[in-house]
């Protein structure tokens, strides 16, 4: 498999509940906003006061059922990319958010233990290949491994950087 590098995440957990749609993950009147530094200030805000200023860089979202519903924008996975977060456990992922999240290379992880087992601030480590979370102190748990192609575009950081790999220069316009 091509990629340059090994894909693992380690950072503190933030937990969130079921039905975390796209309007609170990036509300729509940032939508105006193409700075995707400017978006990351605005992740989350209407759950965490400040969130982007309070996380830590790789820090990890675990949340229940039904992660990105809403809106099909890409605003939402990229401002959570930029504030920090290395990566998103959830029981359950609307279809286009994950592969958002894909195309821009920000983990995502189906889990459908992890929102139940995991305590908000632990420090976790997600394996990527080999499909687990680590916990320090605590069992490890079994996550959905990704097909070798998704993860192929993760390890070379999204999916414009996959093809640019595979093919050369690639032309968006």
């Amino acid at each position: 498999m091509g990629g340059s590098k090994l894909i693992g995440v380690k950072g503190k957990v933030w937990l969130f509940g079921d039905d975390i749609d796209t309007d609170v993950i990036l509300p729509g009147k940032y939508l105006v906003l193409t700075d995707p530094n400017e978006l990351a200030k605005h992740a989350l805000e209407g759950i965490v006061e400040g969130f982007a200023s309070k996380i830590s860089k790789g820090d990890i979202i675990v949340a229940g059922k039904n992660f990105g519903c809403g809106s099909s924008r890409e605003h939402a996975p990229l401002a959570l990319k930029y504030a920090g977060v290395g990566a998103i456990v959830a029981k359950s992922f609307s279809r286009i958010f994950f592969r958002n999240s894909i195309n821009i290379g920000l983990p995502v992880v189906v889990s459908k233990d992890a929102r139940d087992l995991l305590r908000e601030g632990e420090t976790i480590r997600i394996n990527l290949e080999k499909g687990i979370i680590e916990r320090e102190g605590g069992e490890n748990i079994i996550v959905e491994k990704y097909p070798g192609f998704l993860l192929e575009i993760l390890k070379d950081g999204g999916l414009l950087q996959n093809l640019k790999r595979k093919f050369g220069k690639v032309d968006i316009r």
